[in-house]
C-alpha cells in the first residue's frame, strides 16, 4: 500500500485531531506493549530521525540487524532521502540483505507529527540531525517512552543535556550517545593503563584539531548572508526548527551548519566528544570549575578561526587537579611533550590527537578518536608491552549502535555512552563552546548547573526554542 506524501509542519492541535484517523488507517499491525520500549514479537520497531549524511550510518546498521524492523523515517530534505534510498538499495544488493526496500518505510517530514500520530508503533528512535534538533527530537522520544540513540554532541546547550538525562531517568529506557570511540578497544586500554598507574599522576591534558574543511563549514566573506531561495526538496522552516528562523543560504544547509552557533557547536562540539572522551573517563574529570577561551575573534554568529580553550578541574579524591587544554584551528598544536619522537616522513605533531601528561610517562592517542594509544618513547612502550596490565573492562563488539540494540533486545549491559555518562561529557564540551562563543572566562557551579561570575550568560545555558518547538 502506498504511503501518504511526507507531511509538513502542523500545529499541535492539528496533530492531535489527526491522531485517531491516522491510527485507524495505519497498515502496520498493533502489538501489546509490555513496557516502555519493549521489543515486539522479538523484533524492535525503530524510527530514524535524520536519514541523510551521517543519518545513513544508523539506517545502514539497522538494515543489517535481523532483530530490527524499520518502521518510520523522518527527514526535511527529500534530496537526501532519495540519496539514502539509493544507498540502501546498493547496500541490499551488495550484502544480500532481504528486508523491505527503504521507500516502503513510512516517511515523515516533521518528527512532532510522527510522534503525535505514530508513536504507538515505535519502540526506539535514532536521532542524526543537525545539533539544534537533537534535544527536541530526543525529548519527544523519551516523553513517549522510547529508547533513544543520539549522535554527538548530545545537545546544543548544557540545559538541554541535563533535561535529557532527567527525562531518560523518568522513562527508564536505554540511551546512547553516538561517540563511536567510547565502544573501542583503545579507550579501554587507556583507562586500564591509567587505573594501573602506568603513567602516574596526571595534571595536564592536551587535545587538538584543525579547522573544518570546506565540506563541513565555509566561512562567508561577509555578513549578513544574502537571502537565497531554498531548494524545492528542502523544507527550510522545518530545518530551522527550534532555532530562530532566518533566510536560507547554501553556506548553512544541508551540511555546512556546524560553524554557525545557532545550529552547531563548532569543531569543539563536533570532535571533543571523541578526542577528550578517554581523559574524561580515565581521569574521572567530572565538572570543570572554570573554562576560558582565547580566540582570534569573538562572534555571536560564527565559530572562531582559532581557539585555545582551557578547562580546570579540581582534585577528585586522591587524584590531583587537572588542566585540560583544547587547541583548535589550522596550525594550533600543543608543545611537544617529553619523549616525543618525530616521524621522519611527517615531522611535528599531527593535526589531531590527545596527550595525557603523567608524572611517569605520557599517554598519546593519535587522531581524533581514542584509537591506537601508546606511551611515548619507543623504548618505554616496548618495555611496557612486556608487562602491561591485564584487561579489567568488558569489551564491546560491533560498535555503539549494536551496543545500544544489544542492551535493549538481549538485555545486555548498559551502553558505555548512556546519558548518565554522556551528559557530563557533553556538558564539559558545551561549556568550552560557550567560552569560545562569548570570549569570557566562565566559573561553573556543576551542582547547580550555573555560571556564577557572569550570570547574564546563563540564558545560553538554558533551553530556548521558538514557539511550537519547546519541549
Amino acid at each position: 500500500m502506498a504511503h501518504p506524501a511526507p507531511t509538513s509542519a502542523l500545529p499541535r492541535r492539528a496533530f492531535l485531531r489527526r491522531t485517531a484517523a491516522a491510527a485507524a488507517a495505519a497498515t502496520l499491525p498493533r502489538f501489546s506493549v509490555l513496557r516502555a520500549g519493549e521489543p515486539r514479537n522479538g523484533r524492535l520497531n525503530v524510527a530514524c530521525i535524520g536519514i541523510g549524511n551521517r543519518g545513513f550510518y544508523a539506517v545502514s546498521e539497522l538494515m543489517k540487524d535481523p532483530r530490527v524492523n524499520l518502521v518510520a523515517f523522518c527527514d526535511v530534505d527529500q534530496d537526501l532521502v532519495a540519496k539514502t534510498y539509493q544507498r540502501g538499495a546498493e547496500l541490499k544488493a551488495s550484502s544480500g540483505l532481504t528486508g523491505p526496500d527503504l521507500p516502503s518505510v513510512r516517511l515523515f517530514r516533521d518528527y512532532r507529527e510522527m510522534f503525535a500520530t505514530f508513536a504507538d508503533r515505535i519502540d526506539a528512535v535514532t536521532v542524526s540531525t543537525p545539533d539544534h534538533h537533537h534535544y527536541p527530537a530526543a525529548a519527544l522520544a523519551l516523553r513517549h517512552g522510547k529508547h533513544v540513540y543520539v549522535e554527538k554532541p548530545l545537545t546544543h546547550t548544557v540545559g538541554e543535556a541535563r533535561a535529557l538525562r532527567a527525562a531518560a531517568q523518568r522513562a527508564g529506557v536505554i540511551t546512547q550517545m553516538g561517540n563511536q570511540g567510547r565502544a573501542t578497544e583503545g579507550i579501554r586500554l587507556m583507562k586500564e593503563w591509567v587505573d594501573a598507574g602506568a603513567i602516574g599522576d596526571v595534571r595536564e591534558v592536551h587535545g587538538w584539531s584543525p579547522a573544518f574543511n570546506d565540506r563541513y563549514f565555509r566561512r562567508p566573506p561577509s555578513l549578513p548572508l544574502p537571502a537565497q531561495t531554498p531548494p524545492a526538496t528542502l523544507d527550510w522552516d522545518l530545518w530551522c526548527g527550534p532555532a530562530e528562523r532566518r533566510d536560507y543560504h547554501e553556506s548553512i544547509a544541508p551540511v555546512r551548519w556546524r560553524g554557525w552557533w545557532d545550529f552547531g557547536c563548532g569543531m569543539l562540539g563536533d570532535w571533543a566528544c571523541h578526542t577528550l572522551d578517554a581523559p574524561f573517563w580515565a581521569l574521572d574529570l567530572g565538572s570543570p570549575s572554570s573554562v576560558e577561551a582565547q580566540v582570534d575573534e569573538v562572534s555571536t554568529v560564527l565559530t572562531p578561526r582559532t581557539a585555545r580553550v582551557t578547562f580546570r578541574f579540581p582534585a577528585r579524591g586522591a587524584r590531583p587537579p587537572v588542566t585540560l587544554v583544547w587547541h583548535e584551528g589550522d596550525g594550533m598544536r600543543p608543545p611537544k611533550p617529553r619523549d616525543w619522537e618525530d616521524d621522519a616522513k611527517k615531522p611535528g605533531v599531527p593535526e589531531r590527537g590527545m596527550f595525557m601528561l603523567g608524572s611517569r610517562h605520557t599517554l598519546y592517542a593519535p587522531g581524533g578518536r581514542p584509537d591506537s594509544p601508546r606511551l611515548l618513547g619507543t623504548a618505554v612502550m616496548e618495555e611496557f608491552k612486556r608487562n602491561r596490565p591485564s584487561p579489567t573492562l568488558p569489551r564491546v563488539a560491533g560498535g555503539p549502535l549494536k551496543e545500544w540494540l544489544d542492551a535493549i533486545i538481549a538485555r545486555g549491559p548498559r551502553p558505555g555512552s548512556n546519558f548518565e555518562y554522556s551528559v557530563p561529557l557533553s556538558e564539559m564540551v558545551l561549556l568550552g563552546v560557550l567560552a569560545m562563543r562569548t570570549g569570557r572566562r566562565l566559573e561553573w557551579d556543576g551542582q547547580a548547573g550555573r555560571i556564577t561570575n557572569h550570570p547574564e550568560l546563563n540564558r545560553l545555558v538554558e533551553i530556548s526554542a521558538r514557539p511550537g518547538w519547546r519541549v
